[in-house]
């Protein structure tokens, strides 16, 4: 097909014909600056490509543009605009894109490399007249629109927009071509602030930064409805699609987004009768992705540095830095009352403003911060409740609202934890996805996933009781079979099979997910095997260290069960087991339990199938993909495994790989939110493509960047971006404790899914990853992510605040403390000594129902080597068991002091 296409494109661009709208066989204009060098299309003055300069890379989809050439789709350069005449009510519409005609050339001098007037393209009603001018303004390639009111009364544009298109297509592209030649872009929907960064895959090339010129805010961020019904196939799963950076967006407000709150204020402007106002953009390079925040200072914007980041549960203390060459005249947030904030004096150096933030209420808050100079910058948070209750909630949810418990069901589904629809608060226990009722793949088993992962970090004697049945006959039994293999679903649809079941008449049983039996249970599918593993693991977890809550099954059963499906998943049947899995970081835990425990078979078995997967990875470039060639699922496991078995250049790949679709943005919806767009067709309540907010790439993702980080603690870039992803988690848990699959980003929706859907591995890896981590920031001294920090002389003490309490880990000495039984509730370390004091718990503090430990089990691990420190053990004897220090509790709590 894609041969035909081909042929058939160039026919019509040689005989010139009408179809051919963008102009591209009347030639191009080549243009050259400092940083890039540019090519226009003669006729439309659109961007056709911008390489940086001296590279082959582009930032344009140059060689998809015969695809793209007809109207009604996008180029940068375009525009679209909603004005009316002051006093009237309706909205009059432009847009660039939707008839094309050759623009109208302008003289060029001075800076002005090319201009063009664009009122061919519009309605001859337009209220507008429209320049749009390429400038080089002091070697920083513009984009301008000069938008004129050529009318005899006011006008009021409610709506401005630049489309932006970047080269995010995959369609038709090898893995090597995709990751080589394509770039991912996301913004910061910060007002005056606001940016677009565009990433190249790679992750080691310069990033291009979108700015605003003059007054011309990211106020909104549209997604572009362009047809795709040819190739290279708009808004699907080889490519996402495109977005409008909106100066203004009041008419879409009062319309298309009536009912949501958007992400900023509405604005509208009004020019009287011969008024011109200028908006643009301007396009520059960071020398790297980890100075995108150094190049937006270079070009004199604000920068806003918040940590941990930008979800804040009411019982932390978040900090907020701020750089700008004009001071701060006053901050607002809405709605009223959800943020307080002191100036704090944590920043050593004058150029930032240290702010100490606390949170109360629930959901999305926006921050307004208006400098002296007019500049209005937005940061947009997240709160939730304290951060261990947000857990408990989740886990009282998912073991009572979604627990299923039916002795006439027909696929062998009870008891279990199952899919549940937030919307109509009840189970989904019948869906056209056979894998959403059916509890595996993904959607199906996100649910019941969440529930045992919660057991691991918090566990609950009620809800343990309930998820032994589930283990041991559920999902033994019925999801998995007696050889170790797993089904993708116990759900199926075959009226001759069940001919008493109600199936449902409302829905399509046509389509391909709706799985007869056979194909239900089918085992070939190694993403499945997993969330298998990971149940059993968290259960072990829950029996070794929390014997008194299991008494369905001893500690060694469910760790040889999570052996056994290792085993199942690798034994050279199951398809994609040679790729990187999503959630597989339990594996590698797995084994690690496995050496602990003195199990050297078991460890032997797990850890020679790992190496055969590792030794794949080590012979190609890129290794992340999965059902697709490129896919943001695999990094993980690869990135485990790799640097597990010292192969330092695949693990370098993997992260840098991570850092081109995890941004750090002051947004709690977009910082360390992994690129996801695909997954609600396959486990949403409402299916489409588009930009997902934390769905489980959030989590996972963020699994090999805290990885290296605490292997390289100087990389606070890492940190950062690691515990945006870690974060992302909490905020898709409500207010009882319901886990959403993933927050949609349009515009008119602005919502948490329906569906539970595939939220399980997100949590999963916010359990394995989230803790405590305690820095000295070279900017902003002692910080504690996950924690707050009450005193620094003469020793630094922390209260622990985050939802886990079971890791800390101490960026100067290089070292990870964790917990298999217990829970840390504050840390004192000394830096001049290098002595640390750790506060161990039987419960987390305030969460009702939590079991309590019989003792504190505390492992330490040098993650990095640091200069002056060797591995830390404590000042006094303790118990050593399976290489814990057994730590003693008195009225239900313990202390270890571990000194060089």
């Amino acid at each position: 097909m894609r041969l035909i296409w081909g042929a058939f494109t160039s026919g019509l661009l040689a005989g010139h014909l009408v179809s051919a709208q963008l102009g591209l066989p009347n030639g191009f204009l080549s243009l050259t600056t400092p940083s890039f060098s540019v090519e226009l299309v003669k006729d439309s003055q659109t961007l056709y490509s911008l390489k940086p300069a001296g590279s082959s890379f582009d930032f344009i989809p140059a060689d998809k543009m015969k695809e793209r050439q007809k109207n009604r789709r996008y180029h940068l350069g375009d525009i679209t605009f909603r004005a009316r005449k002051v006093g009237t009510s309706k909205w009059g519409v432009g847009d660039s894109a939707m008839a094309r005609k050759p623009v109208i050339p302008l003289p060029v001098s001075g800076t002005t490399l090319a201009a063009a007037n664009l009122s061919p393209s519009f309605p001859a009603t337009t209220l507008l007249n429209i320049t749009r001018r390429w400038v080089l303004e002091g070697d920083v390639l513009q984009l301008l629109f000069d938008v004129t009111n050529s009318q005899t009364a006011a006008v009021e544009i409610g709506a401005l927009g630049i489309p932006l298109e970047f080269n995010n297509i995959f369609t038709d592209r090898t893995a090597a071509q995709t990751n080589e030649g394509c770039s991912l872009f996301d913004p910061y929907i910060g007002q005056d602030a606001g940016y677009v960064q565009v990433t190249p895959l790679l992750g080691t090339l310069p990033p291009l930064l979108i700015l605003p010129v003059g007054k011309s805010p990211l106020e909104g961020w549209r997604f572009l409805e362009e047809p795709n019904s040819a190739p290279p196939w708009y808004q699907s799963q080889t490519f996402e699609g495109l977005y409008e950076w909106q100066f203004h967006t009041l008419a879409y407000a009062e319309k298309e987004w009536s009912k949501v709150v958007p992400w900023n204020a509405p604005t509208s402007a009004t020019l009287e009768p011969g008024q011109t106002r200028i908006y643009g953009i301007q396009f520059r390079l960071a020398p790297s992705i980890r100075e995108i925040e150094a190049t937006v200072r270079s070009a004199n914007r604000p920068v806003a540095v918040g940590l941990p980041g930008y979800i804040l549960p009411t019982d932390q203390i978040g900090k907020l830095f701020l750089n700008y060459s004009s001071p701060v005249q006053s901050i607002e947030v809405n709605p009223a009352g959800a943020l307080t904030w002191t100036t704090n004096s944590d920043a050593s150096n004058p150029g930032w403003a240290g702010y100490s933030i606390t949170a109360q209420g629930w959901g999305r808050v926006r921050l307004s911060v208006t400098y002296a100079d007019g500049t209005l910058q937005t940061i947009h948070y997240y709160i939730t409740k304290g951060a261990t209750q947000v857990v408990g909630d989740l886990g009282n949810f998912l073991t009572t609202s979604q627990w299923y418990n039916s002795s006439t069901d027909p696929f062998g589904r009870s008891p279990s934890v199952i899919s549940y629809d937030r919307e109509a608060n009840a189970p989904v226990t019948d869906d056209p996805r056979s894998w959403i009722p059916g509890l595996s793949d993904e959607a199906g088993a996100g649910s019941w996933l969440a529930a045992l992962m919660k057991q691991y970090i918090q566990p609950n004697a009620a809800e343990v009781a309930k998820l032994e049945q589930f283990a041991t006959k559920t999902l033994w039994g019925s999801i998995q079979n007696a050889d170790g293999s797993v089904k993708k679903s116990v759900y199926f649809y075959q009226p001759d099979e069940l001919p008493s079941y109600p199936y449902p008449s409302s829905i399509d049983w046509t389509v391909w997910w709706s799985w007869n039996k056979a194909d239900s249970f089918a085992t070939n599918r190694a993403y499945d095997y997993v969330h298998v593993t990971a149940g059993y693991w968290a259960l072990y977890r829950v029996a070794r260290n929390y014997p008194s809550l299991t008494t369905a099954r001893t500690w060694q059963w469910y760790i040889n069960q999570a052996v056994l499906t290792v085993d199942a998943m690798t034994n050279g049947e199951v398809w994609y087991a040679e790729v990187g899995l999503m959630g597989e970081t339990v594996i590698r835990f797995l084994l690690d339990d496995l050496k602990r425990e003195g199990l050297t078979a078991n460890a032997t078995l797990v850890e020679g199938r790992m190496k055969a997967r590792q030794t794949i990875w080590a012979g190609q470039r890129y290794p992340f993909g999965s059902e697709m060639e490129w896919d943001s699922t695999g990094q993980e496991g690869v990135y485990a495994w790799s640097k597990y078995f010292g192969d330092t250049t695949t693990a370098t790949n993997t992260i840098n790989s991570i850092l081109a679709f995890q941004p750090l943005i002051p947004h709690w919806g977009y910082n360390g939110n992994a690129r996801r767009y695909w997954d609600n067709i396959y486990g949403g309540k409402l299916q489409r493509i588009e930009r997902q907010i934390h769905h489980y790439g959030s989590g996972l993702n963020a699994l090999p960047l805290i990885s290296a980080f605490e292997s390289s603690p100087a990389d606070l870039y890492l940190l950062r971006l690691a515990y945006g992803g870690l974060s992302g988690p909490l905020s898709n848990i409500d207010q009882d404790g319901f886990g959403s699959a993933s927050f949609h980003s349009f515009a008119d929706t602005l919502k948490w899914d329906g569906y539970s859907g595939d939220y399980g591995p997100s949590f999963s890896g916010h359990t394995m990853g989230i803790g405590m981590y305690l820095i000295n920031h070279p900017d902003f001294g002692w910080q504690a992510f996950g924690g707050n920090v009450v005193s620094i002389s003469p020793t630094v003490q922390v209260q622990v605040r985050d939802s886990v309490r079971r890791r800390i880990y101490i960026a100067p000495l290089g070292t990870l403390f964790s917990l298999d039984a217990g829970s840390f509730s504050a840390v004192s370390y000394d830096p001049s000594t290098h002595a640390v004091t750790l506060t161990i718990s039987a419960v987390p503090e305030g969460i009702a129902g939590a079991a309590a430990a019989p003792h504190g089990r505390l492992v330490v691990q040098q993650k990095a080597e640091v200069a002056g420190v060797t591995l830390l053990k404590p000042t006094v004897a303790f118990e050593v068991d399976a290489e814990a220090f057994v730590v003693p509790f008195t009225s239900g709590s313990g202390t270890i002091t571990l000194r060089m």
